[in-house]
C-alpha cells in the first residue's frame, strides 16, 4: 500500500553486464527522515562485460506487509532483442525461485511472449532495513514484484503475497482522457509534407492517407493549393501525459475546388469505418494502392523495357519503395497464387470475387500467413517490397483483372463499398453533426502555408 508522501530523488551508479541487453534509466539512492540509505555500486553479471550507467530515479515510500514501513523501489528494464523475462529478473538479483514464481503468476493474466523489444518493465524492491547484514551487502533488497504495460491502455502487475513466497498478479485498466485536436494546411509537394508541417503526428498522417487510398490517385489528383482539414484525437494519461495519438474522427481534402469530407463512424454492428456525407463507406471493394507511402515509378501502358530494352505492353503500375516495405491485400479475398512465377520474381495472386482478382509482384518475400487457398481481409499484409524476378529496383508491380483481363488500376471505376441505410443513415447522420459542431468549435492547431 502507498504511503502518502512526496517523491524521493535520488542517483546510484549501476553496473550492467553488457550481454543481458538490459538498460537501466534510473537508479536509486534512498533518503528518508533523518539519514541516507545509499548502496554502493554492483556487478551483475560478467564484470569484464559490464557497462557501468549512472541514472536518476522517483522513489515511492510504500508500507510493507510486515508493519514496519520501508521503502520499496522500482528498476525500469527494457527488454532487448533476445532476452527473456526471466534472464532480466536474475540479472537484477531476484533468485531463480521468485523469478519463476513471479512469472506463473504473470501467465494467468498475461503472456510474457507478448512483451516486445524496446518495452519496460518495473521491476519492485524492498530496501533493507538500516543497521541490517543485509543494508552492508551488495544486493538491491527483496523482490516484491513486478509492472508490465504491453499497451496504453492497460497494465499487469505481480506483487508478493503477504504470507510468504507466492505471488498473485492483476490486471489494471487505466483511465485515458481523449481531447480532440483540429490540423489544417495548404498542399504544396505532397499531402504527407504538407501534414507534417502542420505538426500532424506521423500515425495519423499514415492513417488519413490510408483512409483516401481507395478514391484518391496521390501522384496525379493532389495539386499544389489544395488544401486539408483534419480532426484527431490525443490520448493522455491520468498523470496528463501525452501517450499517443488516436482515431481521426473527421478530414476533409478539397482538390480542385472539389470537397471530399469522410467522418469515422462506429454502427450498431461494430463495424468501424470512414463515411461520406451520404452515408457511403469511403471504403471501396478494392485499394487503389496497396501499399504506403511509394511513388508511381511507371504506369499503364506501352512503355520501353528497362531491361529488355523493346517496347511492351506495361500491364500494371509500378510503385517505387524501400525493401522490406508492406504490401496490403487490396481487397477480401482467397490467395490463388503464392510464390515464384517467372518474371514476377515472389508473386501473389487474389481472386476478390466472380469478377475482380488483384496480383502483386517482385516481393520480397511473402508474410507468413500468405499461403496459396488462405482467406484473406482488406489491409492484410500479404508480402513485403522487393526485387525478385526481372526488375531493375525494389518496387510493386500491381495488376487489378477485371474478367480476367488487365486494367488500369489507376482509372478503373472502384466497385462501391458498403452504403449506410434506413436507421443506420439516421443513426450516422446525428453522429456527423455532432463531429461538425466538434470541428467547429476548435481552432487550428496549425496551419501549413503553400511555399512554407
Amino acid at each position: 500500500m502507498l504511503l502518502k508522501g512526496p517523491l524521493v530523488v535520488a542517483a546510484l551508479s549501476v553496473a550492467v553486464a553488457a550481454s543481458a541487453r538490459v538498460i537501466l534509466d534510473d537508479a536509486p539512492v534512498f533518503e528518508r527522515a533523518g539519514d541516507t540509505l545509499s548502496l554502493a555500486p554492483i556487478s551483475l553479471g560478467n564484470p569484464s562485460a559490464a557497462a557501468t550507467l549512472t541514472t536518476r530515479w522517483a522513489i515511492q515510500p510504500q508500507e510493507s506487509e510486515a508493519k514496519a514501513a520501508s521503502p520499496i523501489f522500482q528498476i525500469p528494464l527494457r527488454i532487448g532483442a533476445g532476452d527473456t523475462l526471466a534472464g532480466l529478473l536474475t540479472g537484477v538479483g531476484v533468485t531463480n525461485t521468485d523469478a519463476h514464481a513471479a512469472i506463473a503468476a504473470l501467465s494467468k493474466r498475461f503472456n510474457p511472449r507478448r512483451i516486445k523489444k524496446g518495452q519496460q518493465i518495473a521491476v519492485r524492491f524492498i530496501a533493507p532495513a538500516l543497521g541490517t547484514p543485509e543494508s552492508r551487502s551488495s544486493r538491491l533488497g527483496r523482490f516484491v514484484g513486478l509492472r508490465v504495460e504491453p499497451d496504453y491502455n492497460t497494465a499487469f502487475e505481480v506483487v508478493r503475497n503477504p504470507a510468504g513466497d507466492s505471488f498473485t498478479a492483476s490486471k489494471i485498466e487505466k483511465t485515458l482522457t481523449r481531447t480532440l485536436t483540429r490540423a489544417e494546411g495548404v498542399i504544396t509537394s505532397s499531402l504527407y509534407v504538407s501534414g507534417l508541417k502542420a505538426d500532424i503526428p506521423n500515425p495519423v498522417l499514415v492513417e488519413l492517407i490510408r483512409a483516401y487510398s481507395w478514391d484518391v490517385d496521390f501522384q496525379r489528383d493532389i495539386r499544389s493549393g489544395d488544401t486539408f482539414q483534419v480532426m484527431y484525437e490525443r490520448v493522455y494519461d491520468e498523470h496528463g501525459n501525452h501517450v499517443h495519438s488516436g482515431n481521426i474522427r473527421f478530414a476533409q481534402l478539397t482538390l480542385s475546388g472539389k470537397r471530399h469530407p469522410i467522418y469515422r463512424y462506429r454502427s450498431k454492428d461494430g463495424d468501424d469505418d470512414y463515411f461520406d456525407e451520404r452515408g457511403q463507406s469511403a471504403r471501396k471493394a478494392l485499394m487503389r494502392t496497396p501499399i504506403d507511402g511509394a511513388r508511381l515509378s511507371s504506369g499503364f501502358g506501352r512503355r520501353r523495357h528497362p531491361i529488355l530494352g523493346y517496347n511492351k505492353m506495361h500491364r500494371g503500375v509500378d510503385f517505387a519503395a524501400p525493401r522490406g516495405t508492406s504490401i496490403y491485400a487490396a481487397g477480401n479475398g482467397t490467395i490463388i497464387k503464392a510464390g515464384r512465377n517467372g518474371a514476377y520474381g515472389i508473386y501473389i495472386r487474389i481472386r476478390h470475387n466472380n469478377r475482380y482478382s488483384t496480383a502483386y509482384g517482385h516481393m520480397k518475400g511473402l508474410a507468413r500467413s500468405a499461403r496459396r487457398g488462405k482467406r484473406v481481409t482488406q489491409g492484410q499484409i500479404i508480402g513485403y517490397v522487393g526485387t525478385t524476378g526481372r526488375s531493375t529496383g525494389p518496387h510493386l508491380h500491381y495488376e487489378i483483372l477485371s474478367n480476367g483481363r488487365r486494367t488500369n488500376p489507376m482509372k478503373i471505376k472502384m466497385p462501391s463499398g458498403r452504403k449506410l441505410k434506413g436507421g443506420a443513415l439516421a443513426a450516422f447522420q446525428a453522429a456527423r453533426a455532432s463531429i461538425d459542431t466538434a470541428f467547429s468549435g476548435l481552432a487550428p492547431k496549425k496551419v501549413a502555408k503553400a511555399g512554407n
